[in-house]
């Protein structure tokens, strides 16, 4: 097959104009931009070398026959008389690929099987033998495209993808981050090189762009790739044209010996790769992936600050955002760290166009993909001094690649310890000075008070509708913080919401000095019987979320960000706590103590440590419960004593009333609103349902217990005169309960002094 032939390579929709491009300089001709694919015409040899050297081609096509496909009988006629013997060995093992359906052809299965068919017939007639289905890993890979009335039907020289090329096989420490395909970290670096050269293709001996989050090590394999010059294919074991029977054979083995000749002297280069991920294990991933497959590059891994200051050797920087996806937590780590290169040239795949605001500058050039099943973006930004307030902003109606560049005004930034970080709303400016001024004095009034947990802010902003609670590490020194939103009104522009959200995640780790790996976010949404959370993002690696010891009131408990919706403690009741500590120690020879709803058994710990002989504590959860014996065990209390119980509460109540078993001091403090399957009445609501709790535990205390009961509805009225109506006597004491770290908040919830009347005889 010396004359010139038809080839398709395919690719991901978006990447055509800079598919083309990269093919002019692997020096093939005829080259013509399609829909997710590019044609092009020559030998096999070139349809070869773009296997072997393209970084952004998916698969090489040979272009055998146009055939009709109006009708699955034409279509089957026309395959008929392709002449397959010469293409299938006698032995060789087949596969067909099918795309596209039209009116009479709507199923790719169909049509695949229609052409196999086809082909297994025509073979039977000529050689008496049929050949053998291998849809794994077939000898020959015949495609078959539907368009309208036609099909074009080739072979597939690539076989497998040509993306897929990992070197890591998804071992080691690459595989703790989100992969990026190695044809878009290409992509991205080619598109960089664009941008900061203002010339397209890429030479191997220009400056390399600086890689910012390369996770998993796909933006420093294909930058080290393109440096060393070495065939992206070089390692690949098979490939599709080898078990074709026209393979050109001689013409592949001097591609490959070029090849090797060129990544031998690509290992003379001294290449040096700029990084800076803050992600845990980022840079032993990057290394990892470059020792996989043997491409020798010195990586300087610096943290993004420090990265600046090196500008003079690389140019701009490549970004993988993709792995944010729609995280707030993610997004605002990333973002922060993003805005310290504002006014740098940079390319990033990102899901949305916050990017702009973050760098103060229009893109110069997009490309719309997928990324699995979401649309994003990647974004070109020239260098440029950003206008003064009063230029023009980037029409969001102007087409999605190739827009002209042009400047926009100063995006916003807030100084945060003499370092600029991008916001997206100028307003948060007030919310980082806020939050600065109440951290300070909050600070000052735990360190006087022996607090090492506590609300930090709590919507002190309306606008900025979040709490942000700080908790120290007891046993070691780790910090965490947990930021949650409270649900935004319907008035308010959810897009808007989001920013803001972006940039308390940006601001409150870095104006708190805490390390944006260590953020826990939990956003609310409104749900029947008040506010409820949902687990909404993560630490910037889930790998890090972790288990931490805290220390209150002198006694160790259990937290956790990584499952669980709560991490464990309420603060809000740590006053309410000390309160069971002292009625426990003033309580009757029994010393026994009840907490129902109990959760992870912070109050039982202090009621034990208050001198409780016995405690029984109740919870639905069995995890709780586990969570709760822990709590207990590493304070020393694990005896006998203190009894566990998986039930559900309401249910046990009623019958617990009927036994003889009571309780100096309990606790109950109740969930808003609750329709669990394992309840045996339908739902509880507070409102709707507290007294009779509330009657029900006055059953169970002895003569003279006293129980608190609390719930966390900002708009709870107890129904006094029906509680006393039962002879039971109920104070409200949430004033005395509300620490001063959630003075700001007096509804953060209700507390109440159950007791009993006394008989008249008493």
């Amino acid at each position: 097959m010396s004359q010139e032939l038809e080839f398709f390579a395919t690719c991901p929709k978006g990447f055509e104009k800079l598919l083309a491009q990269e093919l002019d300089g692997l020096r093939i001709k005829k080259v013509r931009p399609l829909g997710g694919q590019v044609a092009f015409y020559g030998s096999l040899a070139d349809a070869y070398r773009v296997c072997l050297w393209s970084r952004l081609t998916s698969r090489v096509i040979l272009v055998l026959d146009r055939v009709g496909a109006a009708t699955s009988d034409a279509l089957y006629e026309g395959l008929s008389h392709i002449a397959w013997e010469d293409h299938i060995g006698p032995h060789a093992t087949i596969a067909v690929s099918a795309h596209g359906t039209n009116d009479q052809l709507r199923n790719t299965n169909f049509i695949a099987v229609r052409t196999k068919d086809a082909i297994v017939d025509r073979l039977a007639a000529k050689r008496g033998s049929r050949p053998m289905v291998n849809t794994l890993a077939p000898d020959v890979t015949i495609v078959v495209r539907v368009s309208r009335n036609r099909a074009t039907v080739g072979i597939d020289l690539a076989g497998e993808a040509l993306f897929k090329r990992s070197l890591t096989g998804g071992r080691g420490p690459a595989r703790e981050f989100a992969p990026l395909r190695l044809d878009y970290a290409a992509a991205l670096l080619y598109l960089q090189v664009q941008t900061a050269a203002s010339a397209s293709g890429f030479s191997p001996d220009a400056p390399l762009p600086a890689l910012l989050f390369p996770g998993a090590g796909a933006l420093a394999q294909e930058a080290a790739g393109m440096a060393l010059d070495v065939a992206p294919g070089i390692l690949r074991a098979r490939w599709g044209m080898t078990g074709w029977a026209g393979h050109n054979d001689d013409a592949w083995q001097d591609l490959l010996a070029e090849a090797d000749e060129r990544a031998e002297k690509g290992q003379e280069r001294q290449v040096t790769l700029y990084a800076a991920d803050p992600r845990p294990k980022a840079k032993e991933a990057v290394l990892y992936t470059l020792r996989a497959g043997g491409l020798k590059a010195d990586v300087q891994f610096l943290a993004a600050s420090e990265l600046l200051k090196h500008a003079e050797h690389f140019t701009g920087i490549v970004a993988d955002l993709s792995w944010t996806k729609e995280e707030p937590t993610l997004q605002g780590s990333a973002y922060s760290t993003l805005g310290l290169f504002a006014g740098q040239s940079s390319t990033l795949l990102t899901s949305d166009t916050n990017t702009d605001t973050v760098l103060r500058a229009t893109p110069s050039q997009t490309l719309s993909v997928y990324v699995g099943n979401s649309i994003a973006t990647m974004r070109s930004y020239p260098a440029a001094i950003a206008e003064e307030a009063g230029g023009g902003e980037a029409d969001a109606t102007a087409p999605a690649s190739n827009s002209e560049s042009t400047s926009v005004p100063a995006g916003p930034t807030v100084m945060v310890n003499n370092q600029p970080v991008s916001v997206l709303v100028p307003a948060s400016d007030q919310f980082a000075a806020r939050l600065a001024k109440v951290a300070k004095q909050r600070a000052k009034w735990a360190r006087k008070n022996d607090v090492s947990c506590y609300r930090v802010y709590d919507a002190d902003l309306p606008d900025y509708a979040v709490s942000i609670d700080i908790y120290k590490g007891a046993t070691k020194p780790t910090t965490w913080l947990q930021i949650s939103e409270y649900a935004a009104s319907k008035e308010i522009d959810p897009d808007l919401a989001k920013r803001r959200l972006l940039d308390v995640l940006a601001l409150a780790p870095r104006i708190l000095g805490i390390p944006s790996s260590n953020v826990n976010l939990r956003t609310r949404t409104r749900a029947k019987g008040g506010s409820q959370y949902s687990d909404e993002g993560s630490a910037a690696d889930n790998s890090r979320k972790e288990m931490l010891l805290i220390d209150e009131g002198g006694l160790l408990f259990e937290v956790n960000f990584a499952s669980r919706l709560d991490c464990g403690i309420f603060l809000d009741h740590r006053d309410t706590r000390a309160e069971i500590r002292e009625l426990m120690k003033s309580a009757g020879p029994a010393k026994s103590f009840l907490n129902l709803f109990a959760y992870t058994g912070t109050a039982t710990c202090y009621a034990a440590d208050g001198g409780a002989l016995h405690s029984t504590t109740v919870d639905l959860s069995k995890p709780s419960l586990e969570w709760a014996k822990r709590n207990m065990k590493r304070n020393g209390f694990d005896g006998e004593e203190h009894e566990f119980v998986q039930a559900d509460v309401l249910s046990w109540i009623t019958e617990t009333r009927h036994t003889k078993n009571r309780w100096n001091v309990i606790f109950c403090d109740v969930p808003t609103f609750s329709n669990s399957s394992r309840m045996r009445q339908s739902s509880f609501d507070v409102q709707r349902d507290h007294a009779e709790l509330i009657i029900g535990i006055s059953r169970l205390l002895t003569r003279g217990g006293v129980a608190i009961f609390s719930c966390n509805l900002r708009t709870f009225k107890p129904d006094v005169e029906k509680i006393q109506r039962a002879g039971v006597i109920i104070e409200d004491i949430t004033s005395e309960t509300i620490p001063e770290d959630f003075s700001r908040n007096q509804k953060i919830h209700h507390a109440y002094k159950i007791s009993r009347k006394p008989r008249e005889n008493e």
